[in-house]
């Protein structure tokens, strides 16, 4: 082939190439997320007998364990178990169960069905309290942090604690966190270096730690008689 034609086929060639050089665009897409949730919801008694009474509402999140598609395993741990066992509380529980065993709650999906319930129910908006344990501890960081003018105290049990999440966390906000020394699935450090941080920053953090106790420590936190008259003394406006 002469010079002159190859010449000519690589300026094409180049010509062509250019012309697919990269681009940047802007645009929108509105995007629509389905969750189902099947929970338990808890009324305390007198609840009927008071109707024109609001009473608090403890929203509580199980574990990576009780997730999946059989409500009942979320009566394995905390309040749900105490219940089962007879236990009588002084306000309405909300237990959901995440339905994904190996995904992160979806707490948006999650605080719409609280909303739900607390439209729907006789319930005290400045007197809704909040606790997770494990996996589920993990999203009750995320929910305060998400949501921080909703809850009037918060109770986590041996859940992740991201230290970003301190600076986001209103200091309204009654806090108390449980946790096993010897955790190995969710270390003590998770909380230990989230409550000192918290506490660096001016917060009041309550921390209960139990020597020789792993990964169950729930056990032990939700069968502390003083954590549920601790909850019943917070509110998020003046008594």
């Amino acid at each position: 082939m002469p010079k002159f034609t190859w010449m000519l086929v690589l300026c094409f060639a180049f010509q062509g190439c250019a012309s697919q050089s990269s681009r940047l665009i802007d645009d929108s897409y509105e995007t629509v997320t389905k969750e189902k949730l099947d929970y338990y919801l808890y009324y305390p008694e007198g609840y009927d007998e008071k109707s024109n009474e609001k009473f608090p509402l403890l929203l509580f999140l199980h574990g990576g364990g009780e997730s999946g598609d059989s409500l009942v395993a979320v009566k394995r741990n905390g309040p749900p178990k105490l219940i089962a066992r007879g236990k009588k509380f002084p306000f309405l529980i909300l237990a959901p169960q995440n339905p994904h065993r190996k995904q992160w709650w979806n707490t948006r999906a999650v605080n719409q069905l609280l909303e739900t319930v607390v439209e729907n129910n006789n319930v005290d908006k400045n007197r809704i309290y909040l606790t997770g344990l494990s996996r589920g501890g993990g999203a009750a960081w995320e929910m305060v942090v998400q949501y921080p003018e909703k809850f009037a105290a918060l109770a986590v049990v041996c859940g992740m604690a991201p230290l970003p999440y301190a600076s986001w966390i209103d200091k309204k906000l009654g806090i108390w966190v449980f946790h096993g020394e010897e955790d190995e699935s969710i270390p003590f450090s998770e909380s230990e270096n989230m409550v000192n941080r918290l506490r660096s920053m001016g917060y009041e953090v309550r921390f209960t730690n139990y020597p020789g106790v792993g990964h169950d420590s729930w056990v032990q936190a939700y069968n502390t008689e003083e954590l549920y008259e601790w909850l019943m003394d917070q509110s998020r406006s003046p008594k």
